[in-house]
């Protein structure tokens, strides 16, 4: 087993472990195992619905159970890999996300799906942190650009692949194949990861924050869940209502709490970082453009091209797999270093900002002008995320590079589900406000279809669709450019100041 000193903050240029590239190979097939099983998911909801008798809100919760249960400990996991050792929670992730696979395939019934997705989210909470955090310690400052930029490529792998993947699968198998292919792949990560994985952990030890993990979950998972059910119940429900105050009560108890205890999980003056701040606030509108952009996008490809579910996710693989060459060939990290961290950073939010508006304007006529608009984003979100990614991590003592992971990962969340519903909103509001007079109460596309008893009002709904497909694409374009210009305007501002250690 491959061991490091135990002491996480190295010297900035300490010797460089010789298998560290072969250690981001599996770092990225541990990260990419999660990534793919979200994505093929998405092309299996009929056969769910189908085999299984699941209902719409059964369908929501196989897919929200594992979002919610992530997004809650995130925070939680990567302090856990700083206190307790960074390989030990990435084995136990892999461990945990594979136990899960198992019992998903293997269902019966809806509730033992739910319950085993809310257990692979265990899973990959512990995997999200600690993949990013042994990234961190194992190259340097001259390397670390271009590790992050590989690992941030197996986000969009897994997005570009998954539909595939699961198709294939559909088509020749039953559904629980779709969960049980992460099997082979879990097994061969825990695998190497025993094999090569140096270990690492706080000096600090295991001195636990028992309130600090108790309100950063309630908190994180009281928003997040205000966020996806406010589409589905009404922003103004009860239940939204009371687990968004529930949520951001707890936060705010928890930013009170870690100011105040010695060991906090969370050091609270990294908030005080202009350079953390405009990293984290990047990284949030990034996630905000990308999430609820891509949510548009699979609507325009099938509900106003006309595409099937399987052909509309095939359509959406040449933003993926741009991002996929740019970082495979380096240009982020040679890049990076001539222009600084805020122009690559507003360079990379301007054009993705370019594309989502180009997506937006020239889509409707056709794919072609669509793949123009995702080639553009991209680019964008080639330079962008991984620089993003990098500014946090270098903002956060090594010692604390879980806590860093664990929050970048935790913001993204925040800012793909913000995405879903604000431009998801945006949608519903000019298509309801465009509707024909003659159709009231229709709040989905199929809905207006089947109230429109002439062709002239059926032209009508699908162009009061398209309008505000294209409305909502557009104010996710202006969100993107001036989140970006902002969070470079930040770290422009903090290049003279000193990152807190």
């Amino acid at each position: 087993m491959s061991t490091v000193a135990t002491d996480a903050t190295p010297p900035r240029h300490a010797s460089r472990p010789p298998t560290r590239w072969l250690i981001l190979g599996v770092i990225c097939l541990a990260q990419l195992t999660v990534l793919l099983d979200n994505t093929i998911l998405s092309v299996a909801i009929p056969s769910l619905t189908e085999e299984l008798g699941a209902s719409t809100a059964d369908v929501q919760w196989m897919i929200n159970a594992y979002s919610l249960v992530q997004s809650g400990l995130l925070l939680t996991a990567g302090n856990a890999a700083d206190r307790y050792g960074r390989k030990r929670m990435l084995v136990a992730g892999l461990a945990l996300f594979g136990v899960g696979s198992v019992a998903a395939s293997f269902s019966q019934g809806p509730g033992q799906l739910i319950a085993a997705r809310a257990g692979m989210g265990v899973g990959g909470a512990l995997l999200m942190t600690t993949t990013l955090a042994v990234v961190v310690q194992v190259f340097d400052d001259a390397e670390r650009p271009r590790a992050i930029g590989i690992w941030s490529t197996a986000n969009s792998l897994g997005f570009a692949a998954g539909p595939v993947i699961g198709g294939t699968l559909l088509n020749h198998f039953w559904w629980g194949s779709i969960f049980l292919i992460n099997v082979p792949v879990v097994l061969v990560g825990l695998a190497a990861a025993v094999k090569l994985v140096p270990e690492s952990r706080e000096p600090a030890g295991e001195r636990p924050d028992p309130l600090g993990t108790l309100l950063s979950v309630v908190g994180m998972a009281g928003v997040v869940y205000s966020i996806i059910a406010g589409p589905v119940h009404g922003w103004w429900s009860t239940p939204v209502l009371g687990t968004a105050g529930l949520g951001l009560a707890g936060l705010a108890v928890f930013a009170w709490w870690e100011r105040r205890v010695q060991h906090p999980m969370l050091d609270m003056g990294f908030f005080r970082n202009r350079r953390f701040i405009g990293a984290l606030a990047g990284g949030i509108l990034v996630a905000f453009g990308m999430g609820g952009s891509l949510f548009l996008l699979t609507q325009q490809l099938q509900f106003v091209l006309g595409y099937g579910p399987l052909d509309a996710g095939l359509r959406t693989a040449p933003l993926a797999l741009t991002v996929v060459v740019l970082n495979f060939t380096g240009l982020h990290a040679r890049v990076l270093p001539r222009l600084g961290t805020p122009l690559t950073i507003a360079l990379g939010m301007t054009t993705l900002a370019a594309g989502l508006a180009t997506a937006a304007v020239f889509g409707s006529g056709g794919y072609g002008g669509m793949l123009s608009g995702l080639v553009l984003m991209g680019i964008g979100v080639a330079f962008a995320a991984p620089t993003m990614a990098n500014a946090v991590m270098s903002a956060i003592p090594p010692r604390q590079a879980g806590v860093g992971a664990g929050l970048n990962g935790t913001l993204a969340e925040f800012g793909n589900g913000l995405g879903v519903a604000v431009l998801g909103a945006v949608l519903g509001a000019r298509f309801t406000a465009l509707l024909p007079a003659t159709i009231t109460g229709a709040a989905s596309l199929p809905a207006a279809l089947a109230a429109a008893h002439t062709s002239a009002d059926q032209s009508a709904v699908r162009h009061a669709f398209a309008s505000g497909l294209r409305t909502g694409q557009l104010v996710g374009s202006v969100a993107v450019l001036l989140g970006g210009l902002t969070a470079a305007l930040l770290l422009h501002r903090a290049a003279r100041v000193p990152a807190r250690r």
